[in-house]
């Protein structure tokens, strides 16, 4: 188990000008990562060291977002004006979620722009949905040379996580202990003032340290 990636819900002015923003501050673009046809959501995508990328994606207007929990959570949250939607968290073995949760993966899919297809299953969206501070499992099946971060800039890693929320409670969700997952971030945990998630993220860039 281990940290994945973190989603980021684009604003009300869309995917290219949210992904452009917040390259800029980080000094690094973020590439287009493709459609997702099963969730009705598209992303682009910022590999980071460490086997982690940032992704920053948008609903479509295609009837899948209306029926997908992902597609749902993420138009959710870019109608409260967009942001951090949530963390992911990738499993070898994601049957294993599937029997403590009582309930099946889904499969999920895209097309990346030079038409290679990335293939997973994925669980927990309910729950994200229901308590933010909750990650969902992904368990990848197509080859690890595939992984969105594969080809990132060793200088730009995930530094630290800010997450209003708690630790036990998100241990419990995980099914062991809240720092397996995240034994190589650190994590900053504030106590809910309003609605739990994912505050903020320190990114470590060539130029220093930018939180986003």
């Amino acid at each position: 188990m281990r940290l994945d990636h973190l989603s980021f819900a684009a604003g009300p002015d869309g995917l290219a000008s949210t992904a452009q923003r917040i390259g800029g501050l980080l000094g690094k673009d973020f590439v287009d990562g493709g459609v997702h046809p099963r969730f009705g959501t598209r992303n682009m995508i910022l590999p980071l060291a460490g086997n982690t990328y940032l992704e920053i994606v948008e609903v479509l207007d295609h009837p899948a977002s209306d029926k997908a929990p992902f597609g749902q959570a993420v138009r959710a949250r870019s109608a409260l004006g967009g942001g951090w939607l949530g963390w992911v968290v990738a499993v070898d073995d994601i049957t294993q979620v599937e029997q403590r949760l009582g309930r099946e993966a889904v499969k999920g899919n895209r097309h990346r722009p030079d038409g290679k297809e990335l293939v997973w299953k994925q669980i927990g969206v309910h729950g994200l949905i229901a308590d933010p501070q909750l990650p969902f499992f992904i368990q990848w099946e197509s080859p690890a040379d595939m992984h969105p971060s594969a080809g990132a800039d060793p200088a730009f890693s995930l530094a630290c996580l800010e997450i209003a929320g708690d630790p036990q409670r998100v241990s419990e969700w995980l099914g062991e202990t809240v720092e397996a997952p995240l034994e190589d971030v650190k994590v900053e945990w504030v106590a809910p003032n309003g609605t739990p998630g994912i505050l903020a993220c320190q990114v470590q860039t060539p130029n220093g340290l930018v939180r986003l």
